[in-house]
């Protein structure tokens, strides 16, 4: 899929750049900061690691709560408004996990933290970009998605620094001032307007030109529990929630089992590379994936190439660098499509009223389920021994769940094929 002469000036492809940014920042600080808060916050205050690990399932939980509300806020507040407040409240959130002296003031700032990057993260991205593109959508979502793993890649090792020389609190302040006047620069360009404010249509056709869609013209809209109760829409929910289960606790432990083999330097390094490969792998299948492709099918295919990535890890044995390595680059490949095609499934299964409730209820189940994850496979990880944990860091127990359960979210996804 691709550009087409002429519409380099299309609006649409400049609130794609903000969408780009702001998922940067969504995810740099409400999803790849958690994990860094965790060890600041015992670090500083003592709380044990059950307490701060509890705090982090509540910051997911929340948001959880709050991206299935999501459709009702936009028609209430404004998109753009929402997004500022999310902005707002993740910053807040942030300050608080710096400054909590008390167990209930850490909890109290998980509320904020969690209620405000869900704003910024999928259910959002996909309600600011898709009412720009229908035929190019799924390349537009890749874009801007791409900027959730360009977050992590700077945030990471950004927080990590800025605590280290400015201590918490103030580097929560640093980011979050700046973060806030970012989001609210943007919203106020670029995400208020619309294609009707601007006298546009999606993918910068011509004003006045037939509506495009890629929605068959046999499928009906669902009011109220009838959504809840269609078979598409099980399957995607429980597909979605699965691979992302399979997906988060995997990560959560990779790094970890990689250090035994590699060293922390060459372990950091690789975990990078799969970052990487997520970019090109979601990159790839947004501009290239055929307008007419099966997108449960090619769902189930970024599955695949991961379940390989997971199957070289365990042949790897924790020993053989180049398994590892082919392991963690297979396995990256496909992190950025666990995200980006659900909602591109939703947007050909649904009728278009649908969709961004469609969305952000797909969403909000999938982060319920997979804020679980990391500690379900730590409990693989320690039921297996204490040798599992050091010798060699094979740990094939951890590999073999996430195949397990991306094999079943593949067996979802096809159940819910629809023919015409």
């Amino acid at each position: 899929m691709a550009v087409q002469a002429g519409k380099a000036a299309f609006f649409g492809w400049r609130v794609v750049g903000a969408a780009f940014v702001l998922a940067a920042f969504g995810w740099g600080v409400g999803f790849y900061g958690p994990p860094v808060f965790l060890h600041a916050v015992r670090e500083a205050r003592g709380f044990s690691l059950a307490l701060v690990s509890a705090a982090v399932t509540t910051h997911f939980l929340v948001g959880a709560l709050v991206v299935a509300n999501l459709p009702r806020l936009y028609r209430a507040i404004g998109v753009a408004r929402i997004t500022q407040l999310g902005a707002l409240s993740l910053a807040f959130g942030v300050v608080g996990w710096a400054v909590a002296t008390e167990p209930w003031q850490l909890f109290a700032a998980t509320v904020l933290s969690g209620a405000g990057w869900v704003v910024m993260a999928a259910a959002g991205l996909n309600a600011i970009v898709s009412p720009w593109f229908e035929r190019a959508r799924p390349a537009a979502l890749a874009m801007a998605y791409n900027g959730a793993s360009v977050g992590g890649i700077v945030f990471s090792p950004l927080w990590v620094a800025l605590i280290v020389g400015l201590g918490f609190p103030m580097a929560a302040v640093v980011v979050g001032v700046v973060m806030v006047a970012v989001v609210w620069a943007l919203s106020e360009l670029y995400f208020r307007p619309t294609p009707d404010s601007r006298g546009e249509a999606p993918d910068g056709d011509a004003p006045g030109s037939p509506a495009a869609t890629v929605t068959a013209s046999w499928v009906r809209p669902l009011p109220g529990p009838q959504l809840r109760q269609n078979w598409s829409f099980r399957t995607l929910a429980l597909g979605m929630a699965l691979s992302l289960f399979a997906q988060i606790g995997f990560i959560a432990h990779l790094y970890s089992l990689l250090v035994p083999a590699l060293g922390k330097g060459t372990a950091g390094l690789l975990m990078g590379a799969a970052t990487g490969a997520a970019i090109l792998g979601r990159t790839a299948v947004g501009w290239l994936m055929p307008a007419g492709a099966d997108r449960r099918i090619v769902a189930g295919l970024s599955l695949g190439v991961q379940m390989a990535g997971g199957g070289a890890l365990v042949l790897a044995d924790g020993q053989s660098v180049p398994l590892l390595v082919a392991g963690a680059l297979l396995f990256g490949a496909g992190i950025g499509n666990a995200t980006s095609l659900p909602p591109l499934i939703a947007q050909v299964e649904f009728a278009k009223e649908d969709v961004g409730r469609v969305v952000a209820l797909i969403v909000a189940m999938a982060q319920a389920t997979y804020a679980f994850a990391p500690a379900v496979f730590g409990l693989v990880r320690d039921m297996a021994g204490a040798g599992d944990a050091v010798a060699g860091g094979a740990a094939p127990g951890v590999f073999l769940l996430a195949m397990a359960v991306q094999a079943t979210a593949i067996a979802v996804f096809l159940a819910g094929r629809r023919t015409a």
